[in-house]
């Protein structure tokens, strides 16, 4: 009575078990083509040709866009623009790949690259926006070193010498960014803080001053004070 059923279960469970191991297969065959077909254009890419390098990518993206070679074929193609000095192509790519679905790790490597291109294109606020609110600690050392960079740019001195000093502080900056360069940034700064304490010391002197009856004697006393 129960035969065909036990039959049917049989024969229904072959069949799902075949599917699933076609789809791992296929799967498993389209990541090797892919992974071949980024090979190929790393190549393309060390050796600076554009044209074979932009095809390749264009298959990734479209015949292989579900594997993570679409996006690192994004990423070398960003490079190969930026070492050709075709700026905004390579951060139209880095934003096409921010703006799809691609790994976090990817897109941290994505916003970074940006975030500097962005910087050489003179769009601080830009970088402001687009890393602010980041919090990851693998990259938080070298987004905090262009967020510097950026606030530097943008005139906010208090905000580059506290994003710098971040990176300093971080356990995790060492092998991300260079230290020293940092720190060598960090020793700019004072220049241009150093005047703005100055300025606050003199009104502060001049409010403090006693018994003067004229602004100018007020003056002379913050004088004294800063010498």
């Amino acid at each position: 009575m129960y035969g065909g059923y036990v039959i049917f279960g049989v024969a229904a469970g072959a069949l799902l078990l075949f599917g699933y191991n076609y789809y791992q297969n296929s799967k498993r065959q389209g990541q090797l083509e892919a992974s071949a077909l980024y090979e190929q254009l790393t190549t393309h890419v060390v050796d600076s040709n554009l044209d074979e390098a932009e095809v390749l990518a264009g298959e990734l993206g479209t015949m292989y866009a579900d594997t993570s070679y679409s996006a690192q074929a994004k990423l070398a193609i960003a490079r190969l623009y930026m070492d050709q000095n075709r700026d905004q192509d390579a951060a139209d790519v880095l934003n096409e790949l921010l703006a799809g679905d691609n790994g976090a790790a990817l897109k941290h490597v994505a916003r970074l690259r940006l975030a500097k291109i962005l910087l050489y294109q003179d769009k601080a606020q830009e970088v402001v926006d687009l890393l602010e609110n980041e919090d990851n600690p693998a990259f938080s050392a070298a987004y905090g070193e262009v967020l510097g960079d950026a606030y530097y740019a943008l005139g906010r001195i208090e905000d580059a010498q506290s994003a710098y000093q971040r990176v300093l502080m971080d356990p995790l900056s060492q092998g991300t960014v260079d230290q020293r360069l940092v720190q060598w940034k960090v020793l700019d700064l004072p220049e241009i803080a150093a005047e703005e304490a100055v300025e606050d010391t003199i009104d502060q002197a001049i409010e403090d001053a006693p018994g003067e009856s004229t602004p100018e004697e007020a003056a002379e006393t913050a004088d004294e004070v800063v010498e």
